[in-house]
């Protein structure tokens, strides 16, 4: 399995006639996920075909517009369209005083539970687990508590070998022992090495979200062993102090985060509008970690 990310919106808090605000699906083992909700959320995903329906948790990683004003219309489509699953928002507990009154106001006669889930703005924490996969919340840097997400893939049992299983005449017991990690002696009582008997599963793929923040020099040692990061790069480099008076990153900086965690891969965005082309976000990036992607709205990334 993979992880498959969509570029819902990839522009900071003014949207233009090419880029939304901030939003993107996560998908793996057919979980769907949203993270952010900005103003065009439900547009892009009739126009990307995702089944939002089939969206089952929102994680929200901080309280400004751009990343929430969607929220309230897109749970009031998933009522219209007869929802019944249970939707759980995670995000600062703030935001359930904020939209209760607008719930109950709005939607008062939702056909499904909303459920929020309060986050914690420090450190780090697991926030959601099943046998597929777990989502930690990561500490940011930004003029509101804010929170990024990395997605990690549960990692696979390895897979039998058809040739072993004829070549050695393994029985279900002993095939079960194998998968378990127990060790296996032939015939003539000569421990047979695993490589010959399992073929292991790929690495578990992994994805980390981090919009908004200020550089954290220190988030690289938070993020090792990522797969691919996605990193906000809301200006150039002539832009610097405007960046640090906003809280923000520059492209160059989100290069120097991905290098120094190690990770595979770099998606950039959250662009401030002041920049229609966003090659020179992309090169500024790419002269710092060269394997680095400036996002575009009905972008899909597949990762692992």
């Amino acid at each position: 399995m993979s992880i498959e990310v969509s570029i819902l919106g990839c522009n900071s808090a003014l949207p233009t006639s090419e880029r939304h605000p901030s939003a993107q699906i996560v998908t793996l083992s057919g979980r769907t996920f949203l993270i952010d909700c900005g103003e065009g959320t439900q547009f892009m995903l009739r126009r990307m075909k995702v089944n939002f329906m089939r969206i089952s948790h929102v994680f929200i990683s901080h309280l400004h517009g751009d990343h929430v004003f969607g929220l309230l219309g897109l749970i009031s489509t998933m009522s219209l369209l007869n929802r019944k699953a249970r939707l759980e928002i995670f995000a600062h507990p703030k935001l359930e005083e904020l939209m209760r009154p607008h719930l109950d106001f709005f939607c008062d006669r939702l056909t499904y539970e909303v459920v929020f889930r309060p986050l914690q703005t420090d450190g780090t924490h697991v926030i959601y687990s099943d046998k597929a996969l777990s989502v930690e919340s990561i500490a940011l840097k930004h003029r509101l508590p804010t929170c990024g997400f990395v997605f990690r893939e549960s990692r696979r049992r390895p897979n039998m070998r058809k040739d072993a299983i004829a070549r050695y005449g393994l029985g279900i017991s002993d095939i079960a022992r194998i998968l378990e990690g127990c060790e296996y002696k032939d015939s003539e009582g000569n421990t047979v090495d695993r490589s010959l008997l399992l073929t292991e599963a790929p690495e578990p793929a992994s994805y980390a979200y981090c919009s908004d923040t200020q550089y954290m020099p220190d988030l690289a040692g938070r993020l090792r062993g990522v797969d691919t990061l996605y990193h906000e790069a809301t200006f150039a480099d002539d832009q610097a102090a405007l960046a640090k008076a906003t809280m923000h990153s520059t492209a160059r900086q989100a290069a120097t985060v991905a290098r120094d965690a190690g990770v595979r891969r770099l998606l950039i965005g959250h662009y401030s509008s002041r920049y229609h082309d966003t090659d020179l976000l992309r090169d500024e990036a790419r002269s710092v970690f060269a394997d680095t992607i400036a996002v575009a709205d009905g972008m899909r990334i597949s990762i692992g």
